[in-house]
């Protein structure tokens, strides 16, 4: 029996030059090609005319490709004998639910390999020139899903995490952002604290907006923030302003 393997591949945040080297040349050799929604459409460009390419992703309440339908369709080629690239964006093993396709995987004795890719946790908030870990502002990240999604996923306890010290960075929350900002306010997190909402990070479209958690859900929504974006929380974020390098739209 000819066995395939199946790639789970980190595209990265959105530039497509930040595609790591292992990506670009697996997507060369290609067979099947399962990507989000995220995945620059440049980066398929690498992949072989000849690949399939299966677009599989998901917007909030929207799934039309449920996850246990994307998992049958990754064992299922690779049992064909195919290599199959799982082309994610940003790192598959963070709220990708990489973890869950590599069990899947391994479960059912499908040979596979895992590429980190370039999470947008961290490249978003460098390309708007806020560092997050800083030896006079925060020595901590915290990286979490403003997401709750259901199948019975855990939601965030954001009293808690008001207590962190460090820098916080939300992914997926822009649609949650006034729910999420009030509590951590509640929590017992000054609503003075710098945040930052960047959207579109790396790309030539990239924005930001800076405010405090105490009113940053009202600046987003005047500036029509629109997911992907993400939340940068922690005193770092005052740092933007003095390091900002990227010029967006020359991109």
């Amino acid at each position: 029996m000819v066995r395939g393997k199946v790639f789970l591949v980190g595209a990265g945040p959105g530039d497509p030059k930040l595609l790591t080297l292992r990506a670009a040349e697996i997507l060369k050799t290609a067979e099947v090609i399962v990507y989000d929604r995220l995945v620059n459409a440049s980066i398929l460009k690498l992949a072989p005319e000849s690949s399939e390419k299966i677009y599989v992703g998901k917007r909030t309440g929207k799934h039309e490709f449920p996850q246990e339908k994307i998992t049958d369709l990754l064992i299922a080629r690779a049992r064909e004998g195919k290599r199959v690239v799982r082309l994610k964006g940003g790192d598959p093993f963070l709220f990708g639910r990489g973890g869950e396709e590599a069990e899947a995987l391994a479960d059912n004795c499908i040979d596979f390999e895992v590429v980190p890719g370039v999470t947008s946790a961290i490249a978003a908030p460098a390309y708007a020139g806020i560092p997050l870990t800083h030896r006079d502002f925060a020595s901590s990240v915290t990286i979490v899903t403003g997401h709750r999604a259901g199948g019975g996923e855990k939601s965030v306890d954001w009293v808690k995490m008001a207590g962190l010290e460090g820098t916080i960075v939300i992914l997926m929350g822009v649609e949650s952002l006034e729910t999420i900002a009030r509590k951590l306010v509640e929590g017992g997190l000054n609503p003075n604290t710098p945040v930052a909402v960047i959207e579109q990070g790396t790309l030539r479209q990239q924005k930001s907006v800076v405010g405090k958690i105490g009113t940053i859900a009202k600046e987003a929504k005047e500036n029509n923030v629109k997911p992907p974006a993400i939340i940068v929380v922690g005193e770092v974020v005052a740092l933007g302003g003095k390091l900002k390098w990227f010029k967006a739209s020359k991109r």
